[in-house]
């Protein structure tokens, strides 16, 4: 008899039901074939596979085997598919009498001794699997609750092969795994930092709070010490919480990447806040590899990447950054494949405004040492398309003495997160039926529909084009922030004081690199 076994496999932050299945020819000569696309990581599985049939105690006869995996025409790359090809093996010996396998998934990775190991995509796998019907699914105990958020599917957590064999014999009881997502989701506000600590830079806050009110991208300039890394830590803290199905789809990339084990109670209860280190790849930061994963711009989805020092990225890997922030995805195609992830993030970036930090910074004995050309040259690693699509640029001075020796006051956390909140529910509102979140994400229809202006603003505006020489990208943007301004304001019309504060989030870039 041919044995079978159903399990999923990941194809970027989805999963695709595989059937395995598995052949005993009764020959002299002894082997295991594992054919249907199978990488390395897979064909390896045989030798695990048999160890810990071996080392469980399960007896399988010395044959040739042939393992299937269906359908033969899609790349099988996870070591989960262990669990599922023992029993496959099992089934064929007749260890299993008829255990209904056709609505029981089985993931899993297992080591010698037949004990099994988590394994990543999990979430994924889970939604995949209610989708087609499935009733049951046997994951490792580890993985168990990152499964079980998902309603309307069994999720078995076992912790070793004979376990697993036991209960589909029946002959053993496992407890379903289960979640609270109530109590889940109760802990969203408790974040150890908070923009109450951070001492003066009133200005700032009030920049980083239009950015969180209308998911804006925001560049800090300023001289070291001055903060600029301290007030994008506690951009999460006042971002609007997240919802379950955000925190799904979040926790699907990050489960795919494999940082299943960084997050609390299976899911993602708060914002990402992604800040990789100026040394990296452009492949780790848009993602890919031979068969790709997400980088760090799908990780931030719905949340916060941070990128510190902007100018000491390198440049090709600032320019691949353009598709995710017009687009909110990323493509990326191999010759096997072409995957997209999802990438709609919201950009903080800092830099100093020379090499040396202190140009036009008025500190003691710390005057600037930079030539102009290499002011120029540091600068001009930021090219103009990039600099278009970050919407708020905010100057971030040193902080005085009076502020820094007086107690920390300004709002909250929580008070600007009530207040982002606010503006963040008359978005929803507006774009219930358009397919978008936030007004960052507006196109040219929406913000003709949404973006009207009184005389007054129209003149106010006429006037920064003509003198500041925006571009229509950067005009479209102006537009933007100032709708979210009037969002905050509860305000229907966008007015002229409105407009007046979204041009100036546009100065410095006039003023840096005019």
């Amino acid at each position: 008899m041919v044995g079978f076994a159903l399990t999923y496999t990941t194809l970027g932050i989805d999963a695709i039901q595989v059937a395995v299945e598995c052949d005993r020819e009764g020959t002299m000569q002894q082997g295991v074939n594992i054919v249907g696309m199978p990488t390395n990581a897979v064909k390896e599985s045989k030798d695990r596979v048999f160890a810990a049939l071996r080392n469980s105690g399960i007896s399988y006869q010395s044959a040739r085997y042939t393992i299937n995996l269906a359908p033969a025409d899609i790349r099988k790359d996870s070591s989960a598919l262990d669990l599922p090809i023992a029993l496959a093996v099992v089934m064929n010996n007749n260890g299993v009498p008829d255990p209904g396998l056709s609505k029981i998934a089985v993931v899993g990775e297992l080591s010698l001794d037949g004990n099994v190991r988590p394994v990543d995509g999990v979430l994924p796998i889970a939604i995949s699997a209610k989708r087609d019907g499935v009733d049951t699914l046997i994951v490792p105990y580890e993985n168990a609750e990152e499964a079980a958020i998902i309603d309307g599917i069994k999720v078995i957590p076992v912790t070793a092969l004979s376990e697993t064999v036991r209960y589909l014999r029946g002959e053993a009881s496992i407890e379903a795994a289960k979640v609270d997502l109530d109590k889940i989701f109760s802990v969203l506000n408790d974040f150890p930092l908070d923009m109450h600590d951070v001492k003066g830079q009133y200005q700032v806050k009030r920049a980083l709070e239009v950015a969180a009110a209308g998911g804006h991208n925001l560049l800090m300039i300023g001289p070291p010490g001055s903060g600029k890394t301290m007030l994008a830590r506690r951009v999460p803290t006042i971002l609007p919480e997240l919802t379950l199905d955000e925190a799904l789809e979040a926790t699907k990339i990050h489960s795919v990447a494999g940082f299943s084990k960084d997050f609390k109670n299976g899911i993602l209860t708060t914002r990402a806040f992604r800040a990789p280190h100026h040394t990296i790849s452009d492949v780790a930061l848009i993602g890919g590899g031979a068969y790709p994963k997400p980088g760090e711009v799908s990780l931030s989805h719905r949340g916060v990447l941070f990128l510190d020092e902007l100018p000491e990225f390198k440049r090709p890997v600032l320019e691949v950054l353009r598709q995710p922030l017009e687009d909110g995805i990323v493509t990326i195609s191999r010759a096997a494949t072409s995957l997209t992830f999802p990438a709609e993030f919201m950009l903080i970036a800092s830099m100093n405004p020379c090499p040396c930090g202190y140009y036009g910074a008025n500190i003691p004995n710390h005057e600037c040492t930079c030539d102009p050309g290499s002011i120029s040259r540091y600068r001009n690693r930021i090219s103009g398309p990039l600099l278009d699509r970050i919407d708020i640029h905010v100057e971030v001075p040193t902080v005085a003495y009076k502020d820094l020796s007086a107690l920390p006051s300004g709002d909250t956390s929580a008070q600007i997160r009530q207040r982002v909140n606010k503006a963040r529910e008359i978005q929803h509102k507006r774009f219930e039926h358009k397919g978008i979140f936030n007004n960052s994400q507006m196109n040219s229809k929406m913000m003709r529909e949404f973006c009207s202006l009184d005389s007054a603003s129209h003149a106010l505006m006429q006037n920064a084009i003509d003198k500041m020489g925006y571009s229509a990208r950067v005009f479209d943007r102006i537009l933007k922030v100032a709708r979210t301004i009037a969002d905050l304001e509860d305000q229907e019309q966008i007015k002229s004081e409105h407009i007046s504060e979204a041009i100036q989030y546009r100065t410095l870039d006039r003023k840096y690199w005019s």
